[in-house]
């Protein structure tokens, strides 16, 4: 039985060559979004988002939507420039933002809800700033569901709410990101 043996590893041999050279051919095709191409002359889509100044959203002082508003405008000065901030801007980024909550299921014996679904409207408009012309106006929606845990534990359901919120704000600020991207690399 030696002789299957041998030719089971030499299929499996032939098998991993096909697979690295299909892989070999293709390496090529890809190119980064966000990454610098060695033959590209023109600045980069990285280049141009680190161009954004997120400038502060409003809200009022010591509501929920306040720290809505720092998470947002956080999370996506990060995803725009590393969190440094603009160095030389040449688009302002205007962002409102407002939360949401939807009870999804109720607890038939304490009538309190089980299941809650939280959520982060942010309305954005991205200006160039040589010419104060609206050059994308967009709004981006985020919704993440949360379970509460019984009347026993007094405080979870904060900590639950607060952490869907945190979720929500980081599916935002990823949308606003590719929406800025998409409007950097095709213009539209």
């Amino acid at each position: 039985m030696w002789w299957r043996e041998h030719s089971i590893g030499r299929r499996r041999l032939a098998q991993l060559a096909t697979a690295v050279a299909l892989a070999s051919l293709s390496a090529g095709c890809f190119e980064p979004l966000y990454g610098t191409h060695p033959s590209a002359e023109s600045e980069t889509e990285r280049d141009r988002l680190a161009g954004v100044d997120v400038v502060r959203i409003p809200a009022q002082h010591g509501s929920p939507t306040e720290r809505l508003a720092v998470e947002l405008r956080n999370a996506v000065q990060y995803d725009l420039n590393g969190g440094s901030g603009a160095q030389a801007p040449t688009h302002r980024l205007e962002i409102s933002v407002s939360g949401s909550q939807m009870t999804v299921t109720i607890d038939p014996a304490s009538g309190r809800p089980s299941a809650q679904i939280g959520g982060v409207v942010a309305n954005y408009k991205l200006i160039e700033i040589a010419t104060g012309k609206v050059v994308v106006t967009d709004t981006t929606i985020a919704h993440v569901d949360y379970d509460i845990p019984g009347v026993e534990q007094r405080f979870a359901k904060q900590r639950a709410q607060r952490d869907a919120e945190d979720r929500a704000t980081e599916m935002a600020a990823d949308a606003i990101r590719n929406r800025l991207a998409s409007y950097f690399v095709a213009g539209t």
